[in-house]
């Protein structure tokens, strides 16, 4: 797998976990030579609104702790901010 920046997508689609369901409206991510680190904007039918930090590789979610290597952050840092939506959300995290 090459290192490439992906464009963060708004092209909405389904969700459901135990606890709801939704679409994932906007989403980040990129690759690395182990998989791909992806910051995912959840809306719920409901309204609310959730981020999920997640690992892809192939196209499917793994179920591992997400890992960036700090080499890596400029590269997503310039993916998320493709995402008004992410970053928005990101700022409350962090101010």
């Amino acid at each position: 797998m090459k290192k490439n920046d992906h464009h963060a997508t708004g092209t909405p689609r389904p969700f459901e976990l135990p606890w709801g369901k939704g679409r994932i409206a906007a989403e980040a991510s990129i690759e690395t030579p182990f998989n791909e680190p992806t910051l995912q904007l959840l809306e719920f039918e409901d309204g609310a609104k959730a981020l999920r930090f997640c690992l892809c590789h192939q196209g499917d979610m793994l179920d591992k702790p997400v890992i960036v290597d700090e080499a890596d952050l400029p590269r997503l840092r310039r993916a998320i901010q493709r995402s008004p939506a992410l970053v928005a959300l990101l700022k409350q995290l962090v101010e």
